[in-house]
């Protein structure tokens, strides 16, 4: 190889190697100084992020009500039903949330059976009757039952994130009580610390303390955070609170025995789920590992053992 040649390989080499290092520093987020900014650009009060614009889901809502409507949807029983709840429980609680539910489960319901029987003719498969119609009832059935499992995904992905974070801001909560702030003072800084970690949590608290300025009452207002977290932790510390607030109590003793207890059960939480790893790895070892090693070791044997025995079985047949 010429010097000219190595000269271009190494020219092309800097390029692309420059090219990658200055995309990679563009567009890779530095962990420090992500945090410093939030830090500093924390609002005084936080405010919920929506993805969509409420407008457009009223909008949405308005045209797709007789969509939803063939799935059973009637505003006056859905608003007063457990569903609504469970929308509570996701973070979603506009109310135009119930008709886009429904009208999911008609839309899927009956896109996914139409688009299994264009893949099946794209196919060339040849079912027919009793087969066909199998497929398009089970496309159908999936359809109308995944925003079920949509639900119950996002309610249990924001109940977790909710009772992982909350030790920590019943730990500032105290913090606060004890530093002679009032419980509605607590709630209110504990809502504009905690959204550095959890916004979810952060979001709910700043709920209670708008209510609170509102005039509702104080139980009312705990018990509707319990309510739109769904979280048992939560609940108990809501009844905690307001047993101590009826009886006169210590709040700050109640709150710092109700966080070692939270961090308890997280602490036997994770220790279950780290007890159920190796009965999760056994069907993968079983049926995926164990036969690639028995491959590796065993299939060498078995070759050698095929062409010593090949010949003597040759010599018995001849």
């Amino acid at each position: 190889m010429s010097i000219l040649q190595m000269a271009f390989l190494a020219l092309v080499f800097l390029a692309v190697f420059g090219t990658a290092y200055v995309i990679m520093l563009r567009f890779s987020s530095n962990p420090v100084q992500g945090r410093l900014q939030q830090v500093t650009e924390l609002p005084s009060a936080p405010r919920r992020r929506e993805r969509i614009s409420p407008n457009l889901l009223s909008r949405l809502s308005t045209w797709l009500a007789p969509v939803a409507k063939l799935s059973g949807a009637e505003e006056e029983e859905w608003e007063k039903s457990a569903l609504r709840t469970r929308f509570m429980n996701a973070g979603m609680r506009h109310p135009a949330m119930g008709v886009l539910y429904f009208a999911a489960k008609t839309a899927l319901a009956i896109v996914l059976p139409l688009a299994t029987y264009v893949v099946l003719v794209l196919a060339n498969s040849h079912l027919t009757g009793n087969g066909l119609m199998f497929w398009l009832l089970l496309a159908a059935a999936v359809g109308y039952y995944l925003p079920n499992y949509a639900l119950r995904y996002a309610v249990n992905h924001r109940q977790r994130e909710i009772f992982e974070s909350f030790p920590d801001a019943l730990d500032l909560m105290t913090v606060c009580v004890e530093a002679g702030l009032a419980m509605d003072a607590a709630l209110l800084r504990v809502a504009e610390e905690i959204g550095i970690k959890s916004p979810v949590l952060a979001d709910e608290l700043h709920l209670v303390t708008l209510e609170l300025r509102a005039g509702l009452a104080k139980e009312r207002a705990l018990r509707n955070l319990a309510l739109r977290t769904g979280v048992e932790d939560v609940d108990a510390l809501v009844a905690m609170l307001i047993q101590a607030e009826r009886f006169g109590t210590s709040i700050a003793d109640s709150l710092r025995v109700q966080s070692d207890l939270l961090r308890t059960r997280r602490r036997q939480r994770a220790e279950e789920a780290a007890a159920k790893i190796s009965l999760k790895l056994l069907f993968p070892l079983i049926f995926f590992i164990f036969p690639s090693l028995l491959v590796v070791l065993m299939g060498p044997a078995f070759i050698s053992i095929y062409r010593v025995l090949l010949p003597t079985m040759s010599g018995d047949a001849g």
